[in-house]
């Protein structure tokens, strides 16, 4: 018995030493990681990417990671033209390139614009060569990922590249192109070859992990579904009545239907605008905050039709934000069913934080509809159930308490899964893993020379 004894405790102390031994070696290679995020938008600028970004890096600066930022002056900001081009945030150093902002608005503008990014954003990387040991590279632009695959090739530099959106598949899903054009297919092959050198690849849904795969299936390992997040100790819940920005806008006594953010191509405004044409004669108010492609279309739909019910706001500084998303009473996020593996809405999480019930207009399918059923915050409708829809709403604006029990239970859901300090240690995760395999390919590498 005391020898079996003996063996139990010394067989305790190996598995606690070799705990301890990796717990010694994850926090030494989390002390080792220099990162270099590479990204065209950052605040001041009002992107949603950038501002994902700077909560990001900021909180694993929080967690002991050296992080250097590269980005652009800012191209989409209120009253501000030039932001400083070095600035030191905690642990966070930032450069900003000088590149100008052409044509802003327009596409050509913003292909421009991105090329140029571009164009210092690798003469950054070859002159910066030492300073980091770890790319985190965004597609903002789309084709920046490439610049990972350069310093790859050129300075053995590992990167992660975080897929906020898939392309040329939006392109051809939008018939922007057509999927056998030379381009598409050119812009395809030149991805899968960016993607199987990368040392991870992320991905904000399922779906989007499921579109990456069906195209380059080898890289099914290094793919990792990281969703947004939103701060809920930012974005807290406040009561209309006590709400600045509600009272400004005059929403403090009517039932308020917010839709926050971008209303791009990808996104479904018709079912939204037929709902509101249901609800017309209700004292119902809808706001838009926010800019697109589809705003100025969805604003001469409005006037043509003559809806009074409707409210359109542009985007709001960062610091109104709080205020913007709680002066309503149901939040919307939409997906063209076109596109509902290619982008992710990043509305939703703000949305949850908010504590406000949410309405989500994708398809049957769409990883929304998991995350609203799970976490109980509201309802979700196809493309086109304009009727469904509005009978919701109808149904949040006269049960006051199914509103707050929506709210609570989204908000709830929210701190338990998709906060900042949450998906930091998600990416943190992968950054590791991404330095580790890298040093386990130059050690082959070298013993086979």
């Amino acid at each position: 018995m005391r020898f079996n004894k003996w063996i139990n405790l010394k067989l305790l102390h190996s598995v606690f030493s070799l705990q301890q031994d990796q717990i010694t070696k994850s926090l030494g290679r989390q002390q080792d990681i220099k990162l270099s995020v590479i990204t065209q938008f950052f605040p001041p600028d009002y992107a949603a990417t950038g501002q994902l970004l700077e909560e990001l890096v900021m909180n694993l600066g929080l967690l002991g990671i050296d992080v250097e930022v590269f980005t652009s002056q800012p191209g989409y900001a209120y009253r501000v033209k030039n932001a400083p081009q070095v600035e030191q945030l905690g642990s966070v150093r930032i450069q900003r390139s000088r590149t100008a902002q052409l044509w802003a608005g327009r596409i050509r503008g913003k292909a421009v614009n991105g090329i140029l990014y571009a164009l210092r954003a690798a003469l950054h990387l070859f002159r910066a060569r030492h300073r980091s040991n770890v790319l985190l590279i965004s597609t903002a632009p789309p084709f920046l990922p490439l610049l990972g695959y350069f310093a790859h090739i050129l300075l053995k530099t590992p990167y992660v590249c975080i897929l906020y959106d898939l392309y040329p598949d939006i392109a051809i899903a939008l018939d922007v192109i057509h999927r056998r054009h030379w381009l598409a297919r050119f812009w395809e092959a030149v991805n899968q070859r960016v993607w199987r050198s990368a040392m991870g690849i992320v991905v904000l849904s399922p779906a989007m992990k499921h579109q990456v795969l069906s195209s380059c299936p080898s890289i099914a390992e290094k793919v990792f579904v990281i969703h947004s997040w939103a701060d809920p100790d930012w974005i807290v819940p406040i009561a209309k009545q006590e709400n600045w920005f509600a009272w400004k806008y005059n929403l403090v006594k009517k039932f308020t239907v917010l839709y926050s953010g971008n209303l791009g191509r990808c996104h479904d405004m018709n079912t939204i605008l037929d709902a509101a044409k249901l609800l017309q004669d209700e004292p119902i108010q809808f706001v838009f905050v926010g800019g697109g492609a589809k705003l100025s279309e969805l604003i001469q739909e409005v006037n043509h039709y003559g809806l009074k019910n409707f409210l359109f706001l542009p985007y709001q500084d960062r610091q109104v934000l709080p205020y913007s998303l709680t002066a309503c009473d149901v939040s919307l996020v939409s997906v063209d069913e076109r596109t509902e593996n290619l982008v992710t809405p990043s509305k939703l999480y703000s949305a949850l934080a908010s504590e406000r019930p949410i309405a989500a207009i994708c398809s049957r399918s769409s990883y929304l509809r998991q995350i609203i059923a799970e976490a109980d915050c509201g309802s979700s409708f196809e493309n086109g159930d304009s009727y469904g829809l509005a009978q919701f709403i109808r149904l949040l604006s006269q049960d006051s308490s199914l509103v707050e029990r929506m709210g609570k239970a989204g908000r709830r859901y929210l701190r338990t899964n998709f906060t900042p300090k949450i998906i930091a240690k998600q990416y943190l995760e992968v950054l590791t893993q991404a330095v580790s395999s890298q040093e386990v390919m130059s050690m082959t590498q070298t013993r086979a020379e």
